[in-house]
């Protein structure tokens, strides 16, 4: 049966027709050290992880298992290490007489398996996971019987190896944020993964204290303090990511609650390209931030991905012969070549006093977090006045809501008019999973939705729900968009003080791509639903 195995991976998927010769060879080129070449193909979007099981389980005969179901014999991992169980992808689950069931990412990994089988004498029959149910079911496992032991030895130490845990099972689990709630008599530990929260696990109470201490000396935060609210910063590096940590410390009635915002610097688009624009949106926005000056807003709720777009179009514009400063509260990524400065409110550094020291610093492209008051706004646009490319956010519902919105803050209408080169409003929407979706025909009530915004659809894709995704049919998210670029037309507007009806029934008939219009062309790209595009947008635009 073993001989029978001995073909290679990519054999086996050029066999089944999803990869080429040249694509397994442009993966093998582009893979990171000591990355294997099935992980390796998915990461760079040659094949999805469902393509490479189920190539798996027909060509070897090998059944597939969802860990995250499968009622595993807990007593079996003190038969591996944890270094081995995730270095090489693989959990033993169940014991069959002298056989050991054991899950593995790659069942074509013969030097693993005959490892395992000399360190523990027994016959193994592989069966196949994916790769982040077993990344997050061996974090699981083994961090749950540490912080037994550890209990049971007492000490300071668990604290270190927990909150490494909890790090990895973040990142593990692609989660943007990690919640640490106390209750009366336990810990409760929840992550937000595609803006939902999830209960993972319950910790002690008696690590509660140790693990906040051991958060806060990282975060450079003051351990004697916990009556009063504090936020800091950590940079790691956690399963060979590199992460910048946002840590917030809130006193609450069962003790202090901590949210740890995970930062996952190899998240951040390098380019515009990276970060969704349809083709006609992406080239008008591309030649917008190549101005040589003006102000670019971006706006949104809390969440939507303005700072990712920010970083983008700045990391575009990034070069030896520009001078890009940032101000920002607080800086969520540390990039190469740019300066950037974090506000510091108690110190007196604000938007506009760090505003001001930066224009003395001759910069050519500056970055303003978020216009947040009067004085940071006129400061803006008289830089955006005097030659130099100003990006800042706002938070509005949408583009052409943040020329009241200047107004409104007191900003003279000829600065605003003379100083706005274009607004992009962004929303966040879920991504339908890869592995289990189905097309399907639209319904009598989503072909209402599409033909209220002048479009047409016979087909919608869904997930079904698989392992992957966890049962939800969404895995991961993607940004819809609405760009306005002011026009001479838009600006003749303002100066007559026209209606935002009127401008907004004006960008209509040029042909602007709303919010909900975009949302709708990626439900017929495939990309999301219709019920996540109605969430973040409306039909009346």
């Amino acid at each position: 049966m073993r001989e029978q195995k001995r073909k290679k991976l990519g054999d086996l998927l050029k066999d089944s027709g999803l990869i080429t010769e040249t694509e397994i060879v442009e993966a093998l080129e582009n893979k990171k050290p000591h990355q294997k070449l099935g992980v390796a193909l998915v990461d760079q979007g040659y094949i999805t992880e469902k393509q490479l099981l189920d190539v798996l389980e027909i060509q070897l005969k090998l059944e597939s298992v969802s860990l995250y179901q499968y009622p595993i014999d807990e007593t079996l991992i003190d038969l591996v290490s944890k270094d081995f169980a995730r270095s090489n992808l693989l959990l033993p689950i169940k014991k069959e007489n002298n056989r050991l069931i054991v899950a593995m990412h790659d069942p074509l990994d013969f030097y693993a398996i005959e490892e395992l089988e000399l360190a523990t004498g027994y016959n193994l029959k592989p069966k196949i996971a994916t790769k982040d149910d077993l990344l997050q079911t061996i974090n699981r496992l083994y961090d749950a019987e540490e912080v037994e032991i550890e209990e049971m030895e007492g000490g300071d130490s668990p604290a270190v190896r927990i909150f490494d845990q909890l790090l990895e099972t973040g990142v593990a689990m692609h989660a943007s944020d990690v919640h640490l709630d106390p209750k009366e008599n336990t810990v409760s530990v929840r992550y937000r993964v595609d803006g939902i929260l999830r209960n993972d696990r319950t910790l002690p109470k008696s690590v509660m204290n140790s693990l906040v201490a051991r958060i806060k000396i990282m975060a450079g935060l003051n351990i004697t303090e916990s009556r009063l609210p504090q936020d800091g910063r950590i940079s790691t590096t956690i399963i060979d990511k590199k992460v910048n940590l946002r840590v917030s410390t809130l006193p609450i009635v069962f003790g202090e609650k901590v949210v740890i915002r995970i930062l996952d610097m190899s998240n951040v688009f390098n380019k515009v390209s990276d970060i969704g624009l349809q083709e006609d949106t992406l080239k008008e926005y591309q030649d917008l931030i190549r101005q040589p000056s003006g102000l670019i807003l971006l706006t949104g709720p809390t969440g939507s991905g303005k700072s990712s777009t920010l970083y983008g179009s700045i990391n575009e514009l990034n070069s030896p012969e520009s001078n890009i400063i940032t101000i920002e509260d607080p800086v969520e990524y540390q990039l190469d070549g740019i300066n950037q400065v974090q506000v510091n409110t108690p110190i007196g550094l604000s938007f506009a006093k760090g505003l001001r020291s930066v224009l003395r610093q001759d910069p050519n492209i500056i970055m303003v977090g978020e216009i947040r008051d009067t004085e940071t706004a006129e400061i803006s646009i008289r830089a955006s006045l005097t030659g130099h490319l100003v990006f800042s956010t706002l938070h509005t519902n949408s583009a052409i809501e943040a020329i009241p919105r200047l107004l409104d803050m007191g900003v003279e209408p000829y600065l605003v008019v003379s100083s706005l080169s274009g607004v992009m409003a962004q929303r966040l929407v879920k991504k339908v999973c890869k592995d289990c979706k189905q097309v399907r025909q639209a319904s009598p009530i989503e072909k209402d939705v599409f033909s209220k915004r002048g479009m047409t659809i016979n087909e919608v894709s869904i997930g079904i729900g698989c392992d992957a995704c966890r049962h939800t049919g969404y895995r991961g998210r993607m940004a819809i968009h609405e760009l306005i670029v002011i026009t001479d037309d838009i600006k003749e507007m303002m100066m007559n003080n026209a209606s935002m009806q009127k401008i907004k029934n004006h960008v209509k008939e040029k042909g602007v791509r709303f919010l909900i219009d975009d949302g709708l062309e990626k439900v017929k790209q495939g990309k999301t639903t219709i019920d996540e595009v109605l969430r973040v947008a409306s039909l009346d635009e």
